[in-house]
């Protein structure tokens, strides 16, 4: 199961015991996947079977209505199971219409709008219906791969009130246009970790903590070990060329005619290729710094430039 599936699996098996969240979760899950029809039936629709489960049992226990599920085959490419759940009564529908204060849009006559702020009032219910929302038209990304937290709406004015919602509890949610549908999204994986405690999926919560904890781990690891491999490349590099620079000196004119403290530090050059500057400063007599060791064997470098370039007045 996908990390996603896992969050929703988690979340349907949360039934608020206050009815107004109940109330709230259930306007949210409605006002994604239901509609009404032509008949005046109310109908709702998912392919997910947690969040058909977690509807018929909101249903349950909100309104204390009975209803059958309908499963469906789908014969298209990309979908596979699809359930329906049908509340066909006209007083159920009242009820429930009334009870979560959704109104229909008068253009199409099908769509479900959860515009009334009575239902979202409390701190508890925003949550419920975010939770409500993610349900029905939710995802996160494997958090293994990257943080991508959305909730799709094919409706603009749906996806600004799920945004102004999720925004009251400081999460920096942004929308964007998606192949003709609005999507909230989140992308910052602390804010993501927000996102969960807000649902209230402790369980996804703490999984997602321990991969974070566990990538911020390696990513330090790797930054220092490519820091320390990068500075040891620098420091071979750097004897490396050196020694280039002393055996040209010596090949040309010889150590001899080098100063005492020049000639000193090129024959220690010479015998330990290896050695740190530090190193190499505590092998003279009297020992010298690292900065006095790096002004000598820059002095050697210019008299070895100097010397490529037929310019031997700079001994």
């Amino acid at each position: 199961m996908s990390f996603s599936g896992m969050v929703k699996e988690e979340l349907s098996r949360q039934v608020g015991t206050a009815r107004h969240c109940r109330i709230a979760e259930t306007a949210a899950l409605l006002s994604a996947c239901g509609k009404m029809s032509a008949e005046g039936h109310l109908k709702f629709q998912t392919e997910n079977e947690a969040v058909v489960r977690k509807y018929f049992t909101l249903l349950k226990k909100t309104f204390n209505i009975d209803t059958a599920v309908c499963i469906h085959e789908s014969r298209q490419l990309k979908k596979g199971t699809v359930y329906y759940v049908g509340i066909t009564d006209p007083v159920q529908v009242k009820n429930v219409l009334q009870g979560m204060k959704l109104s229909v849009d008068n253009t199409d006559g099908e769509t479900l709008y959860a515009g009334n702020s009575l239902i979202i009032q409390q701190s508890c219910c925003k949550r419920a219906f975010i939770r409500g929302a993610f349900l029905a038209s939710g995802s996160i990304s494997d958090p293994e791969k990257g943080y991508h937290f959305e909730i799709v709406s094919p409706d603009e004015r749906k996806a600004k009130q799920l945004q102004e919602l999720i925004r009251s509890f400081q999460i920096d949610a942004k929308i964007v246009l998606r192949k003709k549908v609005h999507v909230v999204y989140v992308k910052e994986g602390a804010q993501i970790v927000d996102m969960l405690a807000v649902m209230e999926a402790n369980v996804a919560l703490m999984n997602l903590e321990n991969i974070r904890i566990l990538k911020e781990m390696r990513n330090s690891v790797n930054r220092k070990v490519n820091c320390e491999t990068a500075n040891i490349n620098k420091t071979v590099n750097a004897a490396v060329k050196q020694i280039e620079d002393i055996r040209l000196i010596e090949s040309r004119t010889g150590l001899r005619n080098l100063s005492e403290g020049l000639a000193e530090i090129a024959e220690l050059r010479l015998q330990y290729p290896e050695a740190t500057l530090k190193e190499l400063g505590m092998m003279l007599n009297p020992q010298v710094g690292k900065s006095g060791v790096n002004h000598r064997l820059r002095k050697l470098s210019e008299i070895a430039d100097g010397l490529r370039m037929n310019k031997e007045d700079l001994l």
